[in-house]
């Protein structure tokens, strides 16, 4: 099983890459989908501890992940010492599109998950 789930991260990945999308380091994907899709507000030290790097490596992916309009900072207006790290439109689309290349998968990984069963189980 493990095999076939390989087998589909790949063919995402495949699809990812010829997608002509900005190549996104592991940290940086992990680091939009925690903004993206777990609830706020999200810190650089907050996000540091849940992905269990250091703060200067969130730095480094919002460096990054700011300059391709995915994400933003925002300075707390009751303390400004704080900074928000939040969602954009461009990193919405970008998630989307993210997300129309694992659900494009969908039914050929369904589909070879079948044949493998009717083999296994003819």
């Amino acid at each position: 099983m493990a095999d076939q789930s390989l087998k589909s991260w790949m063919e995402t990945l495949i699809n990812y890459v010829r997608s002509g999308e900005p190549d996104l380091t592991n940290r940086q994907m992990a680091l939009m989908l925690m903004v993206y899709l777990t609830p706020g507000p999200h810190t650089v030290r907050g996000l540091a501890h849940i992905l269990g790097v250091s703060k200067p490596v969130i730095t480094r992916a919002l460096n990054t992940l700011g300059s391709l309009g995915y994400l933003r900072r925002v300075r707390d207006e009751s303390d400004r010492r704080n900074v928000f790290v939040a969602r954009t439109s461009t990193g919405q689309d970008f998630l989307d599109s993210f997300q129309r290349n694992l659900d494009q998968d969908g039914p050929n990984r369904r589909a070879a998950r079948e044949r493998s069963f009717i083999l296994q189980h003819g």
